[in-house]
């Protein structure tokens, strides 16, 4: 009976607390639909842009959308070879990505689970990697590419980019191994299983997350590279998509509407696998947490 009276006390608290989430979350809010404000537009500025003709892009109102498409500037795009381009980006980004995310996969989980100075001193290795810059090596990739007489073609921009690929994922990828269960690797190894059976049948499944995760973001990395195809290529039959933009930029002006219209094409891919790899990672992290 005493306590009764203190009781509209106890709740008022959480309710003052709760008042001012609320305030804090309608602040979030309105900030959340500025930032996409922002980031909309531009996104907006480059489709209704890629739809206009030449003419009508510099005598219109730039984010006003034409009165009638034209198609132009994509047909324009599609018959300057825009499939071969298209075709040496996915070669690049798969023979990137493929060989990178497996040997990084394994150098994490050899890190982690191995012990030893040599292991420490190649973790140590991996972790230099992440301070150095493309830019400050691009002359003696360079030359070695020279040397190995890969100059103007696609492996000349798939062995450096692996190369480049590697640290940041194993360093990611070592992580996600340390946040498995000792148990399950000690009851793999009472079942007799070795440690490549381990690799591949528990370490994998559980770090599933991770692997789309740094296999999406070194893909993006790769596929928007421009430097490497830039410096390592020459003839136009082995340009990607970014240095392709080049196409429609003459001496005295550039396309913009054609070079929108590329952009869109060019991102076109990118936003389709990432509407299908989200699920993918969801799934992946659902079952993940699962095990």
């Amino acid at each position: 009976m005493i306590a009764k009276p203190d009781e509209p006390r106890a709740s008022a608290k959480p309710n003052r607390n709760r008042g001012k989430l609320l305030h804090l979350n309608w602040l979030g809010g309105i900030f959340g639909w500025l930032w996409l404000l922002i980031v909309l537009i531009p996104i907006y500025w480059i489709v209704i842009t890629s739809f206009k003709t030449q003419s009508n892009y510099y005598a219109s109102n730039p984010l006003v959308p034409p009165s009638s498409l034209t198609f132009s500037n994509y047909k324009l795009v599609i018959e300057s070879d825009f499939l071969r381009y298209f075709a040496n980006s996915v070669i690049v980004t798969a023979g990137t990505i493929i060989p990178a995310v497996i040997i990084s996969f394994m150098a994490a989980f050899a890190i982690v689970r191995g012990s030893g100075w040599f292991l420490k001193s190649v973790n140590g290795l991996f972790l230099m990697g992440l301070a150095i810059p493309l830019q400050a090596v691009i002359i003696p990739i360079y030359l070695i590419i020279i040397k190995l007489k890969l100059y103007d073609s696609l492996l000349a921009m798939i062995l450096p980019s692996i190369a480049f690929a590697i640290p940041l994922s194993v360093l990611v990828l070592a992580n996600f191994i340390r946040d498995v269960p000792k148990e399950l690797f000690e009851s793999m190894r009472v079942d007799g299983a070795s440690e490549w059976v381990t690799l591949w049948r528990l370490a994998a499944p559980m770090t599933r997350p991770a692997l789309v995760t740094v296999s999406i973001y070194n893909g993006l990395a790769v596929w928007n590279g421009f430097l490497l195809p830039l410096i390592l290529t020459q003839s136009p039959d082995k340009r990607t998509l970014p240095l392709a933009l080049w196409t429609f930029q003459g001496q005295y002006g550039v396309n913009v509407p054609a070079v929108l219209a590329s952009v869109v094409l060019t991102t076109l891919p990118i936003v389709i696998l990432y509407a299908v790899g989200r699920r993918q990672l969801l799934s992946g992290l659902t079952a993940g947490f699962s095990k």
